[in-house]
């Protein structure tokens, strides 16, 4: 895509009310615009970002048998009455007779009521990656804590504790997959289930280090133990209770959470199976949510420098960013190439200065940064730059192609 076409112009000045460097690096760089507090549009550079996480999420979610579905944000108030759910603070309430929904099981558990009746039919879980609002008091922190937001929000349902204690594990594990794909290191931390389940029953977040975050987690970097201060025994400097290893703390941003629902949801729908004995038994359920857009904040918070965002190759709107240094016909030339063989390229043909180019680019943090210039060309050559680490080096043209293949695979079209 030529950078001159694109739908997004590039700020050098934060704005003011940014306060938080996903707020300020995101809206500098052309990735989204704040319309309210809590509330963002997502330009065409912002939308890319996302489709790559939801992609990341999808495959890793299908391999463990979950099935995706969409439910409608408008929700029926009776279904909250059922689950007394229906006057909580944080819901809005568009009518009388609606609620927008910042959570379904409300919705999913009288729907997947209607297809599973016996012992036959289980397990089974549904997700989905959907807008959800929530009437946060203070909105804030950019992505992080948002009114509108766009949520994967996953429901199993299953005929015992144990069916579903084995089930929880499988995506416990694929929820590091996901973090680890998106560039993140996560923690898996005890916390209260409360707020969900409405009971007291031990959950689990995924947490990111980063100054941004609103939590505290005592945790171990070598062997993973985590825990949320609120619930923890364990301050700074104590032993690891697995492997006694000094305790570090900091600030993180929870960017996950799955939870024991028990049957608190099943009971309210009269949701029951019956069992192999002939007999009428509850349902035991599970739920799992990961921040879409909230994990695209958290990667900015997590990779950035003072000139701009860092974007892990696995996320990034484009693979590649070429800057023409008024060498267009061949930066032309080498885009064009490159895009037959697969890549994704943001071309800067815009007649800016250099200096204008380079800033640009490094804000935009597109992992690969080639420069076309007569200097270089001279050579038969184009600069090389990567992002994450700095380094630049001076390709051959004709090698180009061989080269970036080393960092990226092409994408199927």
């Amino acid at each position: 895509m030529k950078q001159s076409f694109l739908a997004a112009k590039t700020n050098m000045n934060a704005p003011a009310d940014a306060d938080c460097i996903n707020a300020k690096l995101l809206t500098q760089a052309g990735f989204i615009k704040k319309e309210m507090a809590g509330v963002y549009s997502y330009l065409p550079l912002g939308f890319r970002v996302l489709e790559k996480i939801k992609k990341i999420i999808v495959e890793e979610m299908d391999n463990v048998g979950m099935q995706q579905t969409l439910m409608p944000a408008l929700t029926p108030l009776e279904n909250w009455k059922k689950t007394g759910r229906d006057n909580v603070d944080i819901a809005y309430r568009p009518t009388e007779n609606t609620v927008l929904g910042f959570s379904h099981e409300e919705i999913v558990t009288p729907l997947i009521k209607e297809i599973m009746r016996s012992y036959k039919d289980f397990p089974k879980c549904l997700y989905q990656i959907q807008t959800k609002f929530r009437n946060e008091a203070r909105a804030k922190s950019g992505l992080l804590r948002g009114r509108e937001f766009i949520m994967k929000d996953a429901y199993s349902f299953h005929t015992s504790e144990e069916d579903f204690k084995q089930y929880y594990d499988k995506v416990a594990e694929a929820y590091f997959r996901v973090y680890e794909r998106c560039g993140l290191e996560s923690y898996k931390i005890e916390a209260s289930g409360g707020i969900m389940s409405g009971e007291e029953k031990i959950s689990h977040e995924y947490s990111v280090v980063t100054k941004a975050g609103e939590d505290t987690m005592v945790f171990c970097k070598k062997c993973g133990f985590a825990q949320n201060i609120e619930i923890s025994k364990k301050r700074k400097g104590d032993d690891c209770p697995n492997c006694k290893n000094s305790l570090n703390e900091e600030k993180c941003i929870e960017v996950g959470n799955i939870f024991d629902l028990g049957s608190k949801y099943s009971d309210a729908f009269g949701f029951h199976f019956t069992d192999t004995d002939g007999k009428q038994k509850p349902v035991h359920m599970g739920c799992y949510g990961i921040g879409v857009s909230r994990l695209m904040g958290t990667i900015v918070e997590a990779s950035h420098d003072e000139n701009g965002i860092i974007w892990p190759q696995t996320v990034a709107p484009f693979q590649l960013h070429i800057l023409s240094l008024r060498e267009n016909e061949k930066a032309e030339e080498i885009t064009s190439n490159l895009e037959e063989d697969g890549f994704e390229i943001l071309y800067d043909d815009r007649n800016e200065s250099p200096g204008k180019k380079f800033a640009d680019s490094d804000l935009l943090g597109i992992p690969l940064r080639v420069v076309v210039s007569k200097r270089m060309l001279e050579k038969g050559c184009v600069e090389l730059r990567n992002r994450k680490t700095g380094e630049t080096q001076e390709i051959p043209t004709r090698e180009l192609q061989k080269y970036i293949s080393t960092y990226f695979m092409p994408i199927k079209k």
